[in-house]
This record gives C-alpha cells, structure tokens and sequence, in this order.
C-alpha cells in the first residue's frame, strides 16, 4: 500500500497529482494556506500546450471538461513596434496547439474533480521537520501538526518543503511587471482593444514592453515590464494609484497612445510583480519521502511553460506512484529523474514576456524570427 500523501500547496500542479492519485485509487491530502478557492483572484490567461499541460489533464482524464473552458480565438498573437505599427499578426485559425483558458477556471475543475474534504483550506505552513525513515512533520500557523510517509512541495516560489532538499533560494530576475486590467474594453477603452486584438499583444524593446492578453469577455489584462533594480521600483509608492501609475507610464513617453493605455487607463491599481527564478537546472540529491513539483522545483522567469510544467509535474508524479505503490523510492527517483532535463529544457521566448529576445537591439524582430521558429518546429 502507498503511504499516506500529503501535499503543500493547492496550485494547478498539487491538485493535479492529488487527481491522479485520486483516478488511480491511491487518497491523498491538500493543504493550502488560502483560507478558500475565492481567496484572491488566480491569474490570467494560460495557453494549454498540447505537448504537456494537455497530457497531464488526459492523465487526469479532464480533457472533456478543460475542452469546455478554451476561449476560442485568443491564440492570435501580435507584435507592434511602440509607435503602434503591426508587425506581425497571427489569426487563431483553431488549429494551434496551445488553447488558452483562464487559471481560475482551470483550478476549479480540478477542485471539482477531487473527493469533498481533500482540500484543507486556511492551514500556512510554519515549518517542516524531519522524523527519520523517510517520514516528516509538517507544523501549521496554528501549530497544529500533522505527520507523513510522504510530502511534497507544491507550494511555489518561497518553498516552505524545499530546504529540506536544496538550500537554493530564489533570486530577484533584473526585471518586474505592473499589472493593469481595463474592463469593457471594446466600448470604453477602444483604441487599446483594437491594438491587442482578439488575443495577445506585445510591444518589446530592450528594457521596457507591454503585453496584454484579451480574457473573458473584453476585459484586457496588461503587464507591463521593465528592466530595473528592485530598490527603483522601491522608490516608486504603490499605495498611491496615480502616482505610481504616472511614474510607470513616464518610461513610455513617446509610445502610441493606444499602448500607454494600457497603463494609465487601467480600471484597477497597478500590481507590481517582481519576477524571481531558482538557479538553471535546479536539482537535489534523493532525500526519502519528500520531493518537489512546479514552481517549487524549477522557479523561472515568465516564459509559457511555469503552469504547464507544474500540470505535468503532477501528473507524472502521481503516475510513479500509481506504477510503484508499494515503493515510494522507486517512484520518486523515477520521478525525479524524468523531472531534471524535463524542466531544464523549458522553452524560454514564449510567454507573458519576450525575455532574452535582442537581436541587434531590434527586440521586436528577434521576438517574431523566435516565434516564426517555433511556429515551424515539428
């Protein structure tokens, strides 16, 4: 028989190893330290790729239901120069193999999957401890305890489960975004809906680009990048809306109206979100009873695979274990193994920003000659 499974973290990866746990008869627990599933708002767009995320909800067997979410046309992507020019546009012709869906919307079937009561909703973790024979305890705010035959960490970039792995901590990028979101874009903000289009948008130069994605309806979702140091955004008062949302549209003095809408008309405050990553090719030595998926493991810069690798993580997880029941070692190193090269070779141009894509300081160019490659590859 498998050991009693306890997971930290109710993200897209945890829910998905507890389902195929589930679809494989083996029980499992979820702790998460929001106090419910509306806690807070769960993120945007993600694209679904055909090549992982979609093989882990098969694995899951929620094909059917994650069919029902995609919103069809919102793979066409566009690239503008700043001064507003399209210089290139991909129409979704419904063929593409990465459909996009919202995070939330994707978080809740898998919820809806698991037995009642799997989630433990409202328990932080305040420490893990080893017990020996590859047993560990889990400590909560509260200072409830629970013990296991097997934990694992999914609970994302500050890992409370992996110090008792790796002693690597995440380290701040050279880059953050600022969120906006304009709502009722089409009748109210029709400038910036026209510029995005009927999917994504992105506007790169080196150090400085707005993306926006078109979600639900016509609500667009902007991030806003910039190159800069933690302590330059540290100077900036987050507190004060306007005041932050006219010092971030300063950096983009000269850009088409229809792109600085995208900051300064926003219909929320502007969110800053730092962007850290583990080192590449983060791995750790075979500790027993305890391991790692998702961001917990291999932390990366944006770049289109974070939520689809986190899905696969779970899901060939969960089936290591459903093939090693009565070996949790044998699963996990299996696991572990398949798990190194696979996130170590996350493709790295695609996603809510174009990092690392400069040719010539023409970013714009060297984004589309990325995608156009990418498009091409088998």
């Amino acid at each position: 028989m498998p050991p009693d499974v306890t997971i930290i973290g109710a993200g897209l990866g945890g829910l998905t190893l507890a389902r195929v746990l589930h679809v494989h008869g083996i029980p499992a627990t979820v702790y998460e330290a929001e106090p419910s599933p509306a806690a807070r708002s769960q993120g945007g767009m993600l694209d679904i790729h055909d090549y992982n995320g979609q093989l882990a909800l098969e694995t899951a067997d929620l094909m059917d239901e994650f069919r029902d979410l995609i919103l069809a046309g919102r793979q066409a992507m566009r690239v503008l120069d700043p001064d507003g020019t399209v210089l290139f546009d991909k129409v979704d012709d419904g063929m593409g193999g990465r459909p996009e869906v919202l995070r939330g919307e994707l978080r809740q079937i898998l919820l809806d999957s698991l037995p009642a009561g799997t989630v433990r909703w409202g328990r932080k973790v305040s420490g893990v401890r080893s017990l020996g024979e590859g047993r560990h305890e889990v400590t909560f705010a509260d200072g409830s305890t629970v013990a296991t035959g097997l934990l694992v960490g999914a609970d994302g970039a500050w890992s409370r489960v992996r110090p008792l792995l790796s002693t690597a901590t995440p380290e701040y990028v050279g880059k953050s975004v600022v969120e906006t979101y304009l709502f009722d874009a089409d009748t109210r903000h029709p400038a910036a809906a026209k510029a995005v289009g009927g999917g994504s948008m992105i506007a790169p130069t080196p150090g400085r680009e707005i993306f926006a994605h078109r979600e639900r309806g016509d609500t667009l979702h902007a991030y806003v990048g910039l190159s800069e140091p933690q302590d330059w955004f540290a100077a900036i008062d987050f507190a004060d809306a306007a005041a932050a949302t006219a010092r971030i549209a300063r950096e983009f003095d000269g850009w088409a109206p229809e792109l600085t809408a995208l900051i300064t008309d926003g219909d929320i405050a502007p969110v800053l979100r730092p962007l850290y990553a583990l080192p590449a090719g983060h791995r750790w030595d075979r500790v027993p009873g305890v391991t790692l998926l998702g961001d917990a493991a291999h932390l990366s810069a944006p770049n289109g695979e974070g939520a689809n690798l986190a899905m696969l993580d779970g899901a060939e997880l969960g089936k290591a274990l459903a093939v090693h029941p009565d070996d949790v070692e044998a699963a996990l190193t299996a696991y572990e193994q398949a798990l190194f090269p696979r996130s170590a070779e996350a493709v790295t141009f695609e996603g809510v920003e174009a990092h690392g894509v400069d040719s010539d300081n023409d970013t714009a160019h060297g984004l589309i000659s990325a995608f156009t490659r990418h498009e091409q590859s088998p």
